[in-house]
């Protein structure tokens, strides 16, 4: 892999540029908000559906809290599940692609029909039957929105594989009599890194949808903890009357997805110019 030239590359790239910084000044926002917001999310401190005024910039939401300070404090649950599903999702298949992909036969066989069953099922289908099952636990969340990507990197993972395993500086590392750990490692993960990194964007864009909508349907954050997509649920009665508790945090989450799927598109396009140019 050329650094130098992915480099150059990024540097080129505005789309890259706008994506980074969309993604980082939401994370920051979701990290320091807390910490800035002049009220507790839970502090009921104006009336229902109040206008903006000094004490609330952003107005009061449908029982009285400030939306300023539930925007501030309601951004961390949703950015630190997405980002934990989506890389437990890209660890896990990653793995597992590489696996099926350099031993092939039954192993390969039974990973792509396992990987088969689960693709069978729609994403959001999967996750709202197992939380109306099994309860609705943030880390539960999380661990069944990456197994429900885990089929995607997977298949991303062993094809890319495929290609490199018949490759001959691999097939003399077998000889020489290299582990199989050292191998998927040390030689295969690293030329396969860039492509996941990059679908690791789309995931992040894939997991801030879902998320927000979970709690957008009652299935996600319990109240009366503070997350956007609970805020939105909880205002959307009072859109008419007092729209900024809606429509703030919903422009974040959009600019959270955007920014994560503009960042995504961006790397991979920056692969394509990489290799067009060789």
């Amino acid at each position: 892999m050329n650094i130098s030239a992915w480099t150059k590359k990024i540097r080129q790239n505005s789309q890259i540029g706008l994506g980074f910084t969309l993604s980082a000044g939401i994370l920051l926002l979701a990290l320091l908000g807390p910490w800035l917001a002049p009220h507790s999310p839970l502090d009921l401190v104006g009336p229902r559906y109040g206008s903006p005024d000094a004490n609330a910039l952003l107005g009061y939401d449908y029982l009285g809290h400030d939306v300023w300070s539930r925007l501030l404090s309601g951004g961390l649950s949703l950015v630190w599940m997405s980002i934990a599903a989506s890389v437990i999702a890209l660890v896990s298949g990653a793995l597992i692609g590489m696996v099926a992909g350099f031993f092939r036969g039954r192993i390969d066989q039974t990973i792509l029909w396992w990987s088969d069953v689960f693709l069978a099922f729609p994403n959001l289908i999967l996750i709202l039957l197992v939380v109306a099952m099994l309860g609705r636990d943030p880390w539960l969340i999380v661990i069944i929105v990456s197994i429900a990507f885990l089929p995607g990197v997977i298949r991303l993972s062993r094809s890319i594989t495929l290609g490199i395993a018949q490759q001959e500086y691999i097939e003399a590392t077998t000889m020489m009599g290299y582990s199989t750990y050292r191998i998927l490692l040390r030689e295969i993960l690293p030329n396969i890194s860039m492509p996941l990194l990059i679908h690791l964007g789309t995931m992040l864009s894939w997991a801030v949808g879902i998320l927000a909508g979970l709690s957008f349907l009652g299935y996600g954050v319990e109240p009366p903890a503070a997350d956007w997509g609970l805020m939105v649920n909880e205002n959307r009665a009072g859109l008419q009357i007092q729209p900024y508790a809606v429509l703030a945090p919903a422009i974040l989450i959009a600019l959270f997805a955007l920014g994560t799927n503009l960042l995504a598109e961006g790397l991979g396009r920056a692969q394509s110019g990489i290799k067009e140019a060789r």
